[in-house]
């Protein structure tokens, strides 16, 4: 039986460039379906990583109860008095707590490649902020001077909008500000906001002394736990507490399953398309060969060897499909930069990440294609009449 479905099988490849038209539009479909579900599993991947690869376990963001977001945090400058005496909370060389109270305000920026507005966050900072973020360099320039109009902003920000670079002055809002550093924070989420002095966002938006978030450093990461119990305990703080890193983990999870939502319905349906092409490739295939299965069925072969022969024909071609696509994906999308909107309502900046488990997927798409686009032909092939051997 291997002996047959293997001869069968060549046959069947042998003949393909006498419908190389057919075989070709069938692989190019299938490619097509592969690569846009592999750019939109990119774009998931991408923004996953970015915001899942930020922050510290030995970070604790606290926000208002029930908060959920910066945006809709408020908390008051005895709040973060009262954090800064908590227990928990490491000291730096000058026994200061490492407590940093920040304030997240709106504004807009343009985008290089569309030249259209989009939402960009504009974070007020104290002095310790920097040293809450494992990793933060300044690759050009210097930090800004407290109580002055300047900004430090992430390269991301550089990558993606104009206006930022080094020494520019720009307006964001009613106000001019001078862009006097550069940072980097490794790819992370921090790369993708502008910094300024958080006295001096408070003055300008009109915030009075309130922050949105508290940023604390850890003696440990098991110290969480006592800092939620003091809060807990306090009727002066009602807050919620949580590591940095679950923090960006969550604010990205539903933006990730929003691109994914998106990206599988448009796949099905230019699946359905390219099952009806590989279904007619087959079909043509089994037609153009039905003296050589009705000889072969004569001498001894057996349907099922034909029908398993076409089978393969057609997952072969669906396979090839799956191949090109996720290689014009790689070369085409892989490490582009790009933004979209995250839970903030601001622009995160993010670079497409295809990956070994994305193409597994793509590939599995194109073989379930194939699978269904080359069943009914190859049922067909199995009950071909032996009387066709005689067909002119």
């Amino acid at each position: 039986m291997l002996k047959q479905i293997g001869a069968v099988t060549m046959i069947n490849l042998r003949s393909i460039p006498q419908r190389a038209g057919l075989s070709l539009a069938t692989i190019i479909s299938i490619a097509l379906v592969t690569g846009v579900l592999l750019g939109f599993l990119a774009m998931s991947n991408g923004f996953r990583q970015t915001l899942s690869g930020t922050g510290s376990e030995n970070v604790a963001v606290i926000l208002r109860a029930g908060s959920q977001a910066e945006l809709n945090s408020g908390l008051s400058r005895d709040q973060v008095r009262l954090i800064e005496e908590a227990p928990g909370v490491a000291r730096n060389a000058e026994d200061q707590p490492l407590v940093s109270g920040e304030l997240y305000v709106i504004v807009d920026g343009i985008k290089r490649a569309s030249q259209t507005e989009a939402n960009l966050p504009l974070r007020g900072v104290g002095e310790q902020a920097v040293a809450l973020r494992d990793g933060l360099t300044l690759v050009e320039g210097r930090m800004f001077e407290p109580g002055t109009n300047e900004l430090v902003v992430g390269e991301a920000i550089i990558r993606e909008f104009q206006g930022f670079d080094l020494g520019e002055t720009i307006r964001l809002g009613s106000n001019e500000w001078v862009v006097v550093g550069i940072f980097s924070t490794g790819g992370s989420v921090f790369e993708s906001e502008i910094w300024a002095d958080l006295a001096v966002i408070q003055n300008l938006y009109n915030r009075g002394t309130g922050v949105q978030s508290i940023r604390v450093q850890l003696t440990t990461p098991t110290a969480i736990d006592a800092l939620r119990e003091y809060a807990e305990n306090d009727p002066q703080l009602n807050l919620d507490i949580e590591p940095e890193i679950e923090f960006y983990a969550n604010q990205a999870g539903g933006t990730a399953v929003l691109i994914e939502f998106i990206g599988w319905p448009l796949s099905i349906i230019m699946a359905i398309g390219a099952l009806a092409g590989a279904w007619n490739t087959m079909y043509s295939s089994v037609d153009n060969r039905m003296r050589e299965i009705a000889t072969l069925r004569a001498i001894g072969f057996s349907g099922f060897a034909a029908a398993i022969g076409t089978m393969v024909e057609s997952i072969i071609l669906s396979a090839l499909g799956g191949l090109l696509g996720a290689l014009m994906v790689y070369l085409v999308f892989n490490g582009v930069s790009a933004s979209t909107l995250g839970s903030g309502f601001t622009q995160v900046v993010f670079s497409f990440a295809v990956t070994g488990d994305s193409i597994i997927t793509g590939m599995v798409l194109a073989m379930i294609i194939g699978f269904f686009g080359g069943l009914v032909p190859a049922i067909r092939s199995a009950y071909v009449p032996l009387l066709a051997v005689h067909r002119s």
